[in-house]
Order: C-alpha cells, then sequence, then structure tokens
C-alpha cells in the first residue's frame, strides 16, 4: 500500500495542464510553466498521448519517455540559462537563438 501512494505522489510532481497551438502548460513539482513550441520545437508534431506521458527523472529533471525527451527542471525556471541547441549529428552544434 505504501508503494502506491508513493507512486501516486511521484507521478503528480509533473502533470500536463493543456496543449494548443504555441505550447504546452506544464506543471512541475507544484510550478506551473509554459513550454512554446519556439523552444521546444520537437514537441510540435507530438501525439497527444506522447505529450501527456510526462514524469519525473530524479528530483532535478521531467522526461516524456516515448519521445525520448529530458528538460532539467532549472531550464524550466530560468530558461534566459539555456540558449537553445540544435543538434544535427554529433559532431554539429548550432545555436538557435
Amino acid at each position: 500500500m505504501q508503494s502506491t501512494l508513493r507512486n501516486n505522489i511521484n507521478s503528480t510532481l509533473a502533470d500536463v495542464l493543456m496543449i494548443n497551438d504555441r505550447g504546452i502548460m506544464i506543471s512541475v513539482q507544484g510550478q506551473d510553466y509554459f513550454l512554446s513550441y519556439n523552444r521546444v520545437p520537437w514537441m510540435r508534431d507530438a501525439t497527444i498521448n506522447e505529450v501527456l506521458d510526462v514524469r519525473m527523472s530524479g528530483n532535478n529533471a521531467i522526461e516524456w519517455p516515448k519521445l525520448q525527451v529530458d528538460l532539467e527542471v532549472e531550464s524550466l525556471r530560468h530558461p534566459e540559462r539555456y540558449p537553445l541547441l540544435i543538434k544535427r549529428n554529433e559532431l554539429d552544434y548550432v545555436a538557435n537563438v
């Protein structure tokens, strides 16, 4: 019974609140954040089921396992500290400002 309660608590630490044509509103550890598709373009074409499947990954990150996407909670709190990087291949990183 204790593990069921623990799983329920952990699963509610990261939830999708809204999805629209501009982005995704999520709640993480009691704080709400809007993820614009300009900031997370790889989420734009995701299915609703893929986006809704979000969970904590440790204490400092969230993950969408079906999309293979991980975000640090700190990047949600302070996006200005985390410039966008687009990885085209293993040797090529392009900053998107």
